[in-house]
């Protein structure tokens, strides 16, 4: 059996998902330090970078969770919001969290912001696989 086979197989969805989930976690995690190694004017504002890089990363994560790990079809704004909504509130916590560790804590902002991504990870597959691409009932009557 190839690893497309194993891939593609219904049952094997918590493993795309932790694959799809070490892409998502090393684009976020290459991407904040990018931007603030590449942008001068980032150097010292941390924050916009952070905010950059969230953006980004979630667009890239719902692409990735949506088309290669729960393979759905349609509802894309009902699952881009239940998506961007969960990650809303890691986002919200992340922004109160990386100034403290950061400025009261004394870590440099790319050690704080991989210890909070790694706390992200543990709860991204039963929200989504629960909430975010649940599978749609079908309306009564409808057999096909």
């Amino acid at each position: 059996m190839t690893l497309r086979d194993t891939l593609t197989r219904g049952g094997q969805r918590p493993l795309r998902f932790v694959i799809a989930g070490a892409a998502n976690t090393a684009f976020g995690l290459a991407i904040y330090p990018l931007l603030l190694w590449s942008v001068p004017a980032l150097h010292t504002h941390y924050m916009i970078a952070l905010g950059i890089a969230q953006a980004v990363s979630l667009c890239f994560a719902f692409a990735t969770y949506k088309l290669g790990v729960f393979r759905t079809r349609g509802n894309v704004a009902r699952e881009f919001g239940a998506f961007s909504g969960f990650y809303l509130v890691n986002y919200a916590a992340n922004w109160l969290a990386l100034p403290l560790l950061v400025e009261a804590g004394g870590l440099p902002p790319v050690i704080a912001q991989l210890g909070f991504t790694l706390i992200l990870i543990v709860g991204s597959y039963f929200w989504h696989s629960r909430v975010t691409f649940r599978p749609t009932t079908r309306p009564t009557g409808d057999r096909t």
